[in-house]
């Protein structure tokens, strides 16, 4: 349709030009009435043309309203399990159970035998043999190896320990001992030798007047009797508080403070079988 249309215009154009050429007066007049008198209307519309090329892409518009929530998607996959964390504090200790139920009483056991004593007769009276080689060796230890000493009734022994008189007490009553107590000149002198021997210069005895100023008690609480050896002046407890008793290496006696730290004697009873 819209190759006729331009079929149309373009035979009414060379009409137009073959009046002017050959100056037909006439036609010029029929033409100006063709023109004043008919209006040309528009030809049929042509054929469609070719589709352009594509546009440049606009610019972006302004966003659009936030649309709705859309359906919830599926459940994934499980991923790998991840690392396991640090263990956590130490809950605080449960609620005790209940007593559970008493279990079935055991069967009765079969029964002895009977001993028959005559045979380990010979038995013990070896073992009196060598527990009296054993008292033998011990009295040697203690006599030499140790440095311990004694009397007909009593053993002694230095502890090398510093302890205030209180601590020194306690330490040889724990073993059964006392803190040594020299009632009479043979004790003093085996203790004021082993004292001497041992190259120390000073320990504390089982004597003092802590109850009352000047009424000197042994540790066993029995008082001071008609034997002492105390040393030039003393005791000269000037202050008061000059209460326990130490025995020099000399074997003199000298009273001095409590809470003093030193080594101390013990004295141990020899048991009689």
């Amino acid at each position: 349709m819209e190759k006729q249309g331009w079929k149309h215009e373009t035979f009414f154009v060379l009409f137009l030009l073959l009046v002017q050429i050959f100056g037909l007066e006439d036609g010029s007049r029929q033409t100006a009435e063709i023109c004043s008198t008919h209006t040309i209307l528009p030809g049929p519309k042509g054929d469609e043309g070719e589709k352009g090329d594509q546009g440049e892409m606009g610019k972006t518009g302004k966003l659009g309203p936030t649309g709705s929530k859309g359906n919830k998607g599926a459940i994934g996959d499980i991923g790998e399990q991840g690392m396991i964390g640090k263990i956590g504090p130490i809950g605080r200790k449960g609620d005790k159970g209940l007593k559970g139920e008493s279990g079935v009483t055991g069967g009765k056991g079969k029964a002895g035998g009977v001993c028959d004593c005559g045979k380990y007769r010979k038995v013990v009276g070896q073992l009196d043999i060598n527990v009296a080689r054993l008292k033998n060796s011990i009295t040697f230890v203690k006599n030499v190896l140790a440095g311990i000493r004694e009397t007909e009734e009593k053993y002694y022994y230095i502890v090398q320990e510093e302890k205030n008189y209180r601590e020194a007490l306690a330490h040889c009553r724990i073993r059964e001992g006392i803190l040594a107590m020299p009632k009479d000149e043979a004790a003093n002198t085996v203790i004021s030798d082993y004292i001497s021997q041992s190259g120390f210069f000073r320990v504390f005895i089982g004597l003092n007047d802590i109850e009352n100023e000047g009424q000197f008690m042994y540790a066993d609480g029995t008082p001071l009797q008609s034997y002492s050896n105390w040393k030039e002046g003393a005791p000269q407890d000037t202050q008061e508080n000059e209460d326990c008793v130490e025995m020099l290496s000399t074997g003199k006696w000298n009273d001095t403070e409590c809470h003093l730290t030193m080594y101390f004697v013990c004295e141990f009873p020899k048991r009689r079988t």
